[in-house]
């Protein structure tokens, strides 16, 4: 019998070539051809990690620490004393009200767009919150100044002053007067909720989105409401998620600069009432940028209030960033 010809055990076909090697050795495992592609993958994953080492290390290096004594006091007196703790303040008297009234209208923005709202609806409106987070900041402050400060400074802020005197800090007197421009935490708390309102209801309307439709259809097989199954089944199911977005509108809010630097007053104090003028860390560091071109001293200090906004930024956002990786191992209890 021919050898080259197929043999009945192959069905009448012919043999697949065995894979060649080179020097007619064994033949090499796929593993060991694609390792490199392993290693060649690490690289571009750990140029995130890098580059944020290199900011650390590299603020640090040029502030070289020497203003840390005192630095978080409240006694901001320049070449003397270097207490940033004004500005460490109005940064949480911002950002925090700010996070608030931002989950707040966020949570509802995403509640109506994913239980009541007819799907068209929804598709059409969801898209104008999601083109807030697209404006630049500077278009925030400009407006706020301009629209928004005079209405604040001539008609808001003195009702609220009128009508909440009896709640302390609440009533503005001779010495805490409230500014005719409507500059002051009010204004800067105003356009930090529109600023961090975009992420913040991206995250929660997702997380919404993300409970199983079965959970939703038995729940309401069993005759809840919407309002029940939303309240008792999808918030335990997105808490996590509900979280993340919290962390995330807070670094969005506690970081932001061009905006608040033009609305909050710049005063290097804490606010004696609500209707207060005030600093934030990081919008000192923006309308302190010009000594540092002349004065080492000035420089040293600025990059370590840069650092310090780096680490409250990094662990705010990491926080966060761990409760978006845990969404998707999050259970309802009892489901």
């Amino acid at each position: 019998m021919d050898a080259s010809a197929p043999s009945s055990e192959t069905g009448g076909r012919e043999p697949l070539p065995s894979p060649s090697t080179p020097n007619g050795g064994a033949p090499s495992p796929p593993g060991s051809r694609l390792a490199w592609l392993r290693y060649l993958a690490l690289v571009p994953a750990l140029i995130p990690l890098g580059v944020i080492f290199a900011i650390v290390y590299t603020i640090s290096w040029a502030s070289h620490l020497t203003s840390l004594p005192g630095f978080f006091s409240f006694n901001w007196a320049p070449t003397t004393n270097w207490g940033i703790g004004v500005f460490v303040v109005g940064s949480f008297m911002t950002a925090v009200p700010a996070l608030f009234f931002s989950m707040v209208i966020g949570l509802g923005l995403a509640v109506a767009s994913t239980t009541y709202l007819p799907r068209l609806i929804s598709s059409l409106l969801d898209p104008f919150v999601d083109l807030l987070a697209g404006i630049p900041s500077v278009i925030y402050g400009i407006w706020g100044f301009v629209v928004i400060g005079p209405y604040f400074g001539l008609t808001l802020n003195p009702w609220l002053s009128a009508h909440l005197q009896l709640i302390p800090w609440f009533h503005a007197t001779r010495t805490a007067p409230i500014n005719s421009l409507g500059l002051g935490l009010p204004l800067a708390i105003f356009v930090l909720t529109l600023m961090s309102l975009p992420i913040t209801t991206l995250l929660i309307r997702d997380s919404l989105r993300a409970v199983p439709k079965d959970l939703w259809e038995s729940g309401l097989a069993l005759g809840a409401t919407r309002w029940e199954v939303l309240r008792r089944v999808a918030f335990p199911y997105s808490r996590r998620g509900i979280m993340s977005a919290a962390f995330l509108g807070f670094g969005r809010a506690f970081g932001e600069t061009v905006a608040v630097a033009m609305l909050i007053g710049s005063t290097a104090q804490i606010p004696p009432s609500f209707y207060g003028t005030g600093y934030t860390l990081a919008a000192a560091m923006f309308e302190l940028i010009d000594s540092a071109y002349t004065s080492a001293q000035w420089l040293s200090v600025l990059t370590e209030m840069a650092l310090v906004l780096l680490v409250i930024s990094l662990v705010v956002n990491i926080a966060g960033r761990r409760l978006v990786i845990s969404l998707s191992t999050t259970e309802v209890a009892g489901v």
